[in-house]
């Protein structure tokens, strides 16, 4: 089963494709969405433009997301919030369910703790997916939503066996 998985945001937006097995995951691939300086609604077209295109030449079955976390700053949340929305659409329109994954749930499946940083996840995402070198943080934080994903999907068709 092919695996989208998506870290949102306005002016980088991770995104990733894993393929997993019963015992495995592979990565096919791993980026990031780079919006251009401007308009934010037009940042946001282009999120929903290569997500499509993503979906399009990948064909993944399904999709996860990162939650919105609130910080501080109420605007770049609104931002992010929008810059989920668009991704999120784009792989609605393609008929794909998409499931959401806290910031927490996404570092505990991956490093074994939700309070990991950034560095941590880069590592183990690196190790897990077999990778030559370690990804940028964005495209690492996609693929470690995509594995968490994975490792739900797992657990629940193991439970759904008994």
């Amino acid at each position: 089963m092919r695996i989208l998985g998506i870290d949102p945001g306005s002016r980088l937006t991770g995104v990733a494709i894993i393929e997993g097995g019963d015992a495995s995951s592979k990565c096919i691939y791993h980026g990031v969405i780079r919006t251009p300086e401007g308009e934010h609604s037009k940042r946001l077209g282009v999120i929903f433009e290569e997500v499509s295109e993503l979906v399009a030449f990948y064909q993944p079955q399904e999709a996860a997301v990162e939650s919105v976390f609130v910080n501080r700053n109420v605007m770049s949340a609104l931002k992010l919030g929008q810059a989920r929305g668009a991704a999120i659409c784009a792989v609605v329109v393609a008929g794909i369910d998409v499931t959401e994954y806290a910031p927490k749930a996404v570092k505990q499946a991956v490093v074994g703790r939700g309070g990991a940083d950034k560095a941590q996840v880069q590592h183990m995402v690196r190790m897990i997916c077999n990778l030559d070198v370690e990804p940028s943080s964005d495209a690492a934080d996609a693929l470690a939503v995509a594995l968490c994903h994975h490792h739900h999907q797992q657990t629940r068709d193991r439970l759904a066996g008994l």
